[in-house]
């Protein structure tokens, strides 16, 4: 009987009980009481419990998932059909971070199309009728951002690069794509924590920048956590790849890893097309 589950006989995955689920969700709950006290200053551990709960998501994160790789890998449970659902899923968690970014363009939009919207008696005022905001000086489009831009694309290629090298099961191809793809994602987190530490407005500033710094550090801000997300991604996935664990018929990981990547390309692309190009000073005239 314990033969049969371990390998199935059938194209679906009925999957094993797991303590990962409550493991956690108390985690997660840990975590959000400590940060909700360390902002309120509520009680001196507040840190401390935060930091126990980060430590058990990011446990459980790594225990989960180990599971599910070795499910992969040993059990033989993701059958072609499985695989099929999995491909869903990652399609519509795409979809849903799509639609996350979607709302920061549309709060940046919002505001940028509109600077004397009449629904909004204070924006002119704040904004000096104009966008960017009267005394907000803007990032040049051409230095950094346009360095960033060509980090990215490269590391597009590089992705692309790597994956054509599994697909026809050349290791050391597929090693060295994976190795540049990450070190260009290290290198634009570093170019954009460079560009933040020597930005000409912040997140609050005065004269209307606090809605064009609020727009731009989240915008951006979330985007660079969504690299250093991926880059995570794929550094797992060169473990795996030097551990052999991927083959040209099953690279389930590595596939979500790059499409994932592509994703963080295309929403750069337009954060530095709208925000960078578009939104550079100087002010633009209300219309």
């Amino acid at each position: 009987m314990a033969d049969a589950h371990a390998k199935p006989h059938h194209d679906y995955h009925l999957v094993d009980p797991s303590p990962w689920p409550v493991v956690g969700s108390l985690a997660a709950f840990i975590m959000a009481v400590g940060a909700v006290g360390w902002m309120h200053h509520s009680y001196e551990l507040a840190p401390f419990v935060f930091g126990v709960g980060a430590l058990g998501v990011l446990y459980t994160m790594l225990a989960w998932w180990t599971d599910v790789v070795r499910e992969a890998e040993r059990g033989g449970h993701h059958t072609a059909v499985v695989q099929i659902s999995h491909r869903y899923g990652m399609i519509l968690f795409i979809a849903s971070e799509v639609m996350f970014f979607v709302a920061w363009f549309w709060a940046y939009f919002s505001t940028a199309l509109f600077p004397t919207d009449i629904h909004q008696v204070m924006r002119g005022d704040v904004l000096g009728h104009v966008w960017p905001p009267k005394g907000t000086q803007t990032f040049d489009p051409l230095h950094l951002p346009l360095l960033n831009t060509l980090i990215l694309l490269t590391s597009g290629t590089t992705v692309t690069w790597a994956h054509h090298a599994l697909l026809h099961n050349d290791r050391k191809g597929l090693k060295w794509g994976l190795i540049l793809t990450i070190l260009l994602g290290l290198t634009f987190t570093c170019v954009q924590a460079y560009e933040y530490m020597h930005a000409p407005f912040n997140f609050s500033n005065a004269h209307g920048g606090n809605i064009y710094g609020s727009t731009f550090f989240m915008a951006t801000g979330f985007h660079g956590a969504h690299v250093i997300i991926g880059t995570i991604f794929l550094f797992v996935c060169l473990l795996r790849a030097m551990a052999g664990q991927f083959t040209p018929k099953q690279h389930l990981g590595f596939e979500f890893a790059a499409w994932y990547w592509h994703f963080v390309d295309v929403v750069w692309l337009f954060l530095f097309a709208c925000i960078y190009v578009w939104g550079h000073g100087p002010a633009q005239a209300a219309g």
